[in-house]
C-alpha cells in the first residue's frame, strides 16, 4: 500500500501540486471577491451622504448589482485558471441561461418591474404611498421586492412585479394634501353664520397653506343637516395634527357661535283615526 502511494505521488506529484496551487488560489479569489463585494455594496450604501444627487431608492438595487459583479469577475477569474475555455462556457452559459428565464419567469419580471419602478420613479424611499389594500411608507426597492412599513409597524416586502402592476397613490411626493373638514348645522340656522365660523378658522391657523386658498361651500342637503365643508391645504409634514386639531375647533366654534349640530332625527306621523282606534279599545 505504501509502495503505491509512493509510486502515485513520483508520478502525479507535478500535477498535484499544481492542481493544488490552482485550487488555493481559486479561494484566496473567492475569499478575495467576497470581501470586496461587501465593501463595494457598504461603500454604496453609505454614499448617501456624500452623493446628495443619487436616490436612496437607486442604492440597494446598485449595490446589489455591484457585488453580483464581482462575484462575476472574480469567476471568469477562476475559470480562467483551471484553463476552462470561456468562450464555448458563454455560450452554454446563454443556452443554459433561456432554460432558467423560462424557469424562472416570475422572478426575472420582478426584477424587470423593479428597474421599471427605479426608472419612471412612481416613489423615493421615505415616501407614502397607497398600493392596492397596503399603506406605508416605502423603506427599500431592491431587486425583486419593494419593502414598506405600515402605520401600525408591520414590515411589508411586496414582489415588485405585485407593485409595478397596481395602481400606485403617493401621498408624499406633491408635498401639499388638501384637507375636508365638513360639519352639519340644523336646517333653521343661517348657511352665511356657518362660512363665517370656518372662515375665521381658517384665517387664523397659520398651519394651512395661502395658496391654494382656503375655501367653504356647503357640500350636501343631508337628511338631517346642512353638510357645510371647509377644504384647505396643508403641508405633508403638518397635515394630520392640523387636520386632529381643525375638526377639534369646528365642533367647538360652531356650539360658540349658537349653531347647531343636530343629530339624526326622524318625524313620525300616526293618523288620527289609529289614535282614535286604540283608545277605544
Amino acid at each position: 500500500m505504501k509502495q503505491t502511494v509512493s509510486d502515485f505521488w513520483l508520478n502525479h506529484s507535478q500535477t498535484i501540486i499544481a492542481l493544488g496551487y490552482k485550487l488555493v488560489l481559486a479561494i484566496v479569489i473567492l475569499i478575495a471577491s467576497a470581501l470586496i463585494a461587501k465593501s463595494v455594496k457598504k461603500a454604496i450604501k453609505n454614499s448617501h451622504s456624500k452623493l446628495n444627487k443619487v436616490d436612496d431608492t437607486l442604492l440597494p438595487i446598485l449595490s446589489s448589482v455591484a457585488g453580483y459583479t464581482v462575484y462575476v469577475i472574480g469567476g471568469v477569474f477562476i475559470l480562467d485558471i483551471f484553463g476552462v475555455n470561456t468562450a464555448s462556457l458563454i455560450a452554454l452559459v446563454g443556452a443554459a441561461g433561456l432554460a432558467i428565464g423560462l424557469a424562472l419567469k416570475d422572478t426575472l419580471s420582478n426584477i424587470a418591474a423593479g428597474m421599471m419602478l427605479l426608472i419612471l420613479r412612481p416613489f423615493k424611499v421615505g415616501d407614502f404611498v397607497e398600493i392596492g389594500s397596503m399603506q406605508g411608507t416605502v423603506s427599500e426597492v431592491n431587486l425583486f421586492t419593494t419593502i414598506f412599513q405600515t402605520i401600525d409597524g408591520l414590515y411589508i416586502a411586496s414582489p415588485n412585479g405585485i407593485v409595478w402592476g397596481n395602481n400606485i397613490k403617493n401621498f408624499t411626493r406633491n408635498g401639499k394634501r388638501r384637507m375636508d373638514i365638513v360639519v352639519g348645522i340644523s336646517y333653521a340656522d343661517s348657511i352665511d353664520e356657518g362660512f363665517d365660523v370656518l372662515k375665521r378658522i381658517a384665517v387664523s391657523e397659520p398651519r394651512l397653506l395661502l395658496e391654494p386658498a382656503p375655501h367653504v361651500m356647503v357640500s350636501a342637503m343631508a337628511e338631517s343637516a346642512v353638510n357645510i365643508q371647509l377644504r384647505a391645504w396643508a403641508k405633508n409634514d403638518d397635515y394630520w395634527q392640523t387636520y386632529w386639531d381643525l375638526n377639534k375647533r369646528v365642533k367647538e366654534s360652531i356650539e360658540d357661535a349658537g349653531l347647531t349640530i343636530p343629530f339624526p332625527q326622524r318625524t313620525l306621523h300616526i293618523p288620527e283615526r289609529l289614535v282614535t282606534k286604540s283608545e277605544s279599545v
